[in-house]
């Protein structure tokens, strides 16, 4: 009896191996997730960032004038032209393409011209006919001259009777009468001749200027006409030609800013297409009247570097500049807290979001340090921060998985 208390049960060994096993089995996964967070976070640690360094600089360091007013608007071209043909006609041929580069006077297509060849070789015939008719009244008026003559000597010596000679004298003013009158016909019929070439001229369409195409409107085979005929079948244009010089930037200011624009104003341009590129422009004038629904002024601004890459109607966004020297110390504007002495300029690109603030990253050795800052004004590609100081390295475009204590290494520029 005693020995049979003394025997352990084999339901309650199976019983407690079981609960020993999950337990070493917890412990075992909880032990691997220690340590691949370990991992982790050093391999992490590890990383190593290539970057490009830049160093905060003072704000006397932003080159050339200051914005005081930005606006937008879109690239507009002065010189822009539908061309289509002074006359109605069916096109023969149409030779010009989307982005083609035409020069003044160049050929853009041309009309079906049999009726207008058919009409010159008329009004040409008709000058031949009339100058043979002066032709032919002028040699009856040299022989009437002469007969006159005759007619005079002969009535000296009374071989002829006065009646003849007034007859003679009656048949050269007539013939004078009707050779006038041919030269007139025969100006009658050139200028016909000089209409029906005006005429077949107008089958061919010409550009008015040099400039790209932009848009071709017309094929071949459709009528076209200088006014519209309704019903969708008529044509009106052939294409549309913008001269590339021509190209200016209209905006509209609101009005309760206009007083700080002004004609030669210098200004800056960048385009939507093109964010990273700044334009250099100016004024050429403010259009004295302004939009009642809007509140605004249109404000023409002349581009003053061409460049292929600016296509009309284009969005802009201009800004317009003033000499910091000519800003009055009793007139502090919006971006005077941007030129205070503890400011400095960092790229606009060093300034990142972290947990809700702006920060950029400072180069401390081999490891980036993140420094929080309050962005200020913009002066093109750089722009004016508090908290830190001038002669810091700055990293200019921290990758998103970049945080504290990250090891970088700086790009050799």
């Amino acid at each position: 009896m005693l020995l049979d208390q003394l025997r352990i049960d084999p339901t309650q060994r199976d019983e407690h191996s079981g609960s020993r096993r999950r337990l070493w089995i917890s412990g075992t996964i909880v032990a691997l997730l220690l340590i691949g967070a370990a991992v982790g976070f050093f391999l992490l640690r590890g990383q190593r960032f290539e970057v490009e360094a830049a160093v905060a600089a003072p704000p006397s360091a932003a080159a050339g004038p200051t914005a005081i007013l930005q606006a937008t608007g879109y690239v507009t071209a002065r010189r822009q032209a539908t061309v289509s043909a002074q006359i109605t006609g069916t096109l023969a041929d149409v030779l010009i393409e989307e982005g083609e580069h035409v020069k003044a006077g160049q050929v853009l297509a041309t009309l079906e011209n049999t009726a207008q060849r058919a009409s010159l070789a008329q009004s040409a015939a008709q000058v031949q006919v009339a100058q043979a008719l002066l032709v032919q009244f002028q040699a009856q008026l040299s022989q009437g001259r002469r007969d006159l003559r005759r007619n005079q000597d002969l009535i000296d010596r009374h071989l002829v009777s006065q009646q003849a000679l007034e007859t003679a004298r009656t048949q050269v003013e007539t013939l004078d009468a009707q050779v006038a009158s041919q030269r007139k016909q025969v100006e009658l019929a050139q200028a016909g001749a000089r209409g029906a070439q005006v005429q077949l001229d107008y089958t061919t369409v010409r550009a008015p200027f040099s400039g790209v195409v932009i848009a071709k409107a017309a094929q071949a085979g459709e009528i076209i006409s200088p006014i519209s005929a309704g019903g969708g079948f008529t044509r009106t244009g052939v294409g549309t030609i913008v001269d590339m010089d021509s190209l200016e930037i209209e905006v509209d200011v609101n009005e309760a800013y206009i007083n700080r624009v002004q004609s030669d104003q210098p200004a800056q341009a960048v385009l939507d297409a093109y964010p990273e590129w700044t334009i250099p422009a100016h004024v050429i004038a403010i259009v004295p009247t302004a939009d009642r629904s809007k509140a605004t002024v249109k404000v023409r601004v002349a581009i003053e570097q061409k460049d292929s890459r600016i296509l009309p109607d284009m969005g802009v966004r201009v800004s317009f500049l003033e000499q910091t020297a000519k800003k009055s110390a009793t007139e502090p504007g919006p971006e005077a807290s941007a030129t205070t002495p503890k400011s400095v300029l960092v790229p606009a690109g060093a300034i990142v979001e972290r947990n809700g603030k702006s920060v950029v990253f400072t180069i401390d050795g081999d490891q980036a340090r993140a420094m929080a800052v309050t962005p200020g004004q913009t002066y093109g590609d750089l722009r004016a921060v508090d908290g830190i100081v001038d002669g810091t390295r700055v990293i200019r475009a921290p990758p998103t998985e970049m945080a504290e204590g990250a090891r970088v290494v700086v790009k050799q520029q």
